[in-house]
């Protein structure tokens, strides 16, 4: 059962909302999945390679977060309000000379700025890596193969789903409210996301 665990924990974390498939979602609009390829496989080696580190230095990275978590917050949180800001400029579909879709080095790399691929990746170390920690490099190492491989077909999903949208965004005033509705979604997840951690931070230094 705690491959099963696993399984759906990674399935249900990847094709549920977020800052990721919000941008997919967006992206596939914008440039077709074909352009967004690079941007979904920068997210898939980005979350893996975060799982792994964070799964195999638990220890460490728990004892340090109180210090980085709400500097990591604000870089990601203030990334996200910028891309919510440029999607809502997007114009319309095909004319993409100025906007470009995320790559995949930028994708790769939002990861570790992401809130929610944190909370992921920490869960995931807490619970499912071993006690035995002579097999905690082994372990680390499945669940990140586990989320590369299973976590791309999930944010497909959203990119293509994009795409499909493109045949009824045609008219710029379609596309337009389209890009507003997005850009509007991402920026009030990127302002829950902070006042939660700012919360967090608050209730822990006067505790």
């Amino acid at each position: 059962m705690p491959e099963f665990a696993l399984l759906s924990y990674v399935v249900v974390m990847t094709i549920t909302p977020g800052p990721n498939n919000l941008m997919l979602t967006a992206s596939g609009v914008n440039f077709g999945f074909r352009r967004t390829i690079p941007h979904l496989l920068g997210i898939s080696l980005g979350v893996a390679v975060l799982v792994f580190c964070v799964a195999n230095l638990l220890t460490l990275i728990l004892g340090g977060l109180h210090s980085i978590r709400l500097p990591l917050a604000l870089l990601g949180c203030g990334y996200l309000l910028y891309l919510s800001w440029k999607t809502i400029r997007a114009g319309r579909p095909g004319q993409r000379e100025v906007n470009q879709p995320l790559s995949l080095i930028g994708a790769a790399l939002f990861q570790w700025v992401n809130p929610k691929a944190w909370v992921m990746a920490l869960n995931a170390g807490i619970l499912f890596m071993p006690a035995n920690t002579g097999q905690s490099w082994l372990a680390a190492v499945v669940i990140a193969l586990t989320f590369l491989v299973l976590g791309l077909p999930c944010i497909c999903v959203w990119a293509w789903t994009g795409e499909r949208l493109r045949r009824w965004l045609g008219s710029e005033r379609a596309l337009l409210c389209f890009n507003l509705l997005m850009g509007g979604l991402m920026a009030l997840t990127a302002l829950w996301l902070l006042w939660d951690e700012l919360a967090i931070y608050f209730i822990a230094k006067h505790v």
